[in-house]
């Protein structure tokens, strides 16, 4: 008896999404997926545009000469298929940083190349230097003094040694059916990036005051330059990213754990290490715009109404953006590609949107909503923007005229994996519609109509002001073990079948909403926000 209400507790939710699927009114064109499959699969151009992206273009960092030139190339693409107002949109940034290259070498008591990458938004060396290492044990702001004027002109370490353990599984990880029907029940932990701000808030914030406090002594010691071990191991440099924000003035250099564990091994000995730093970076001298990339398909008779897809441009520096985000981008614009080389006639007006500033705060999209839909103003609050946590807000939420037309804006950010399901966001209203969408495209591996909400990436700032914003459940692949913010982000680790899936998956959906009779239904807007200047309709 217990075994069968086991089965029951599994199955129960799967049976209730697959009842409201088949039970919905919804009407799915099976003519116009048999085309957009056929399309997707047999003549896909996303591999020519994720390699066009990552291995011409390359590293795209907010502000930096390749930024641009990433924007400007979609934006000539998307014109070139066809895409009408092909434009680029711009909002204020800061100023731009770069990586031109990097070598860190031991030179004793033994010459040793060293696998290490800058921090974004550090300064480079101006040349080679050598210095020699010392190690600083920092636990509290008063154990600071103790090092003062001590360090000037060294290479300094504050992190312990690295334990690295072999991998007893492999790195690359695809959801089980039981997983996607878990995803299906939780509807209340989401999903959290690594090395993002997590259980206790007040330790976090802790922790990040002291490592202000750590960088702003530093700077005033005028040391050479700080070592810190790269996450992962076996090659791959994890967190490599950096804050434009109040960048420090000495170099940050990630280094491989490995390498990092030898040096303090070495010095366990009461032996001396000296590194020499060659780090050539730029900072534009002016502070650059931001810039999101923009190009409809014309709809017809709903035509001012709006579905919106699109990923990010912008990448970090340690590889080339693959997963993260070339991945989201070539499936947006091979997704817009499909339709439009079917000559579909939308009913409402379908705009592809590649957004910058991602990795920086979700800059680019949280510009766009708010200079189109509406925006409520932000609360201060100390901890990372980079995060890509939802911004704190406070009073009321101020709506644009436009915030009434748009139906729903799609996005794929994590990586290459195949799209697995969809999180709906807490709005339950959604789960039948894209139930009976998902029934004839369950053979692709599409399943999970979840309530569940997830964050840190462009759909955040659409949900925030009450619009219909989602992310794809997609399979990780390697995309926390091996790819995300690390120098391993490059093409060989995209994988064409499933971005040839994401693809035809997103142009089903975008299709479906540009076709249906009403708009997608929206969540309530609370009592106390303001809706002055427009107001969603009542579906």
């Amino acid at each position: 008896m217990r075994s069968v209400a086991r089965f029951l507790l599994v199955i129960m939710p799967l049976l209730v999404l697959a009842a409201a699927g088949a039970g919905s009114n919804e009407s799915v064109d099976l003519g116009m997926l048999t085309r957009i499959r056929e399309e997707g699969f047999s003549n896909s151009k996303v591999m020519d545009t994720a390699s066009y992206l990552c291995d011409v273009i390359g590293a795209r960092v907010t502000g930096s000469p390749a930024y641009e030139q990433a924007h400007e190339w979609t934006r000539k693409e998307l014109e070139t298929m066809g895409l009408q107002n092909a434009h680029l949109e711009s909002w204020d940034f800061a100023k731009g940083w770069w990586m031109e290259s990097v070598s860190v070498q031991m030179v004793r008591p033994d010459r040793a190349p060293l696998l290490a990458l800058p921090r974004a938004w550090t300064p480079g060396t101006n040349g080679p230097v050598v210095g020699k290492v010392t190690r600083v044990k920092v636990e509290s702001e008063q154990d600071l003094e103790k090092f003062k004027n001590k360090l000037a002109g060294m290479i300094v370490m504050l992190d312990d040694p690295v334990s690295i353990t072999v991998h007893e599984s492999a790195d690359a990880d695809r959801y089980t059916q039981e997983e996607l029907e878990q995803i299906v029940q939780d509807q209340i932990r989401p999903r959290r990036l690594p090395g993002g701000p997590s259980g206790d808030r007040n330790a976090f914030l802790r922790r990040e005051a002291l490592s202000r406090a750590v960088d702003k002594f530093l700077a005033e010691q005028k040391i050479l330059a700080r070592v810190v071990p790269a996450g992962g191991d076996g090659g791959t440099l994890k967190q490599v990213q950096g804050s434009h924000r109040n960048p420090v003035t000495f170099p940050v250099v990630l280094m491989a754990p490995e390498h990092y564990n030898r040096i303090t091994r070495i010095m366990d000995k009461s032996i001396d290490v000296e590194l020499e730093l060659n780090i050539k970076v730029n900072f534009s001298e002016k502070e650059r715009k931001g810039l999101n990339t923009i190009a409809e398909i014309p709809g017809g008779d709903l035509k001012d109404q709006v579905v919106m897809l699109g990923g990010h441009l912008d990448s970090w520096h340690g590889g080339t953006g693959a997963t993260d985000d070339a991945a989201g981008v070539a499936v947006a614009m091979e997704a817009a590609r499909i339709l439009k080389a079917l000559d579909v006639k939308p009913r409402r007006t379908i705009r592809v949107a590649l957004w910058g500033g991602e990795e920086v705060g979700l800059l680019g999209s949280r510009a766009y909503v708010k200079e189109h839909f509406g925006s409520r103003p932000e609360r201060p609050e100390a901890g990372r923007p980079e995060s890509g946590e939802r911004p704190a807000q406070s009073g009321p939420l101020e709506l644009k005229s436009e915030h009434a037309n748009l139906s729903a804006y799609y996005n794929l950010d994590n990586g290459t994996g195949r799209i697995r399901g969809i999180y709906v966001q807490g709005n339950a209203a959604l789960v039948p519609i894209f139930g009976a969408w998902i029934e004839p495209i369950k053979d692709l591996g599409v399943a999970a109509v979840t309530m569940r909400r997830t964050s840190g990436t462009d759909h955040l700032p659409f949900d925030s002001v009450g619009l219909p914003g989602f992310q794809f459940v997609q399979d990780s692949v390697e995309y926390f073990s091996r790819t995300w913010h690390t120098n391993m982000d490059v093409y060989d680790r995209l994988q064409r079948e499933d971005l040839m899936q994401a693809s035809v998956v997103m142009a089903w959906f975008v299709y479906n909403t540009a076709m249906r009779d009403e708009m997608l239904p929206r969540k309530p807007l609370s009592k106390d926000q303001s809706q002055s200047g427009g107001r969603p309709p009542s579906d």
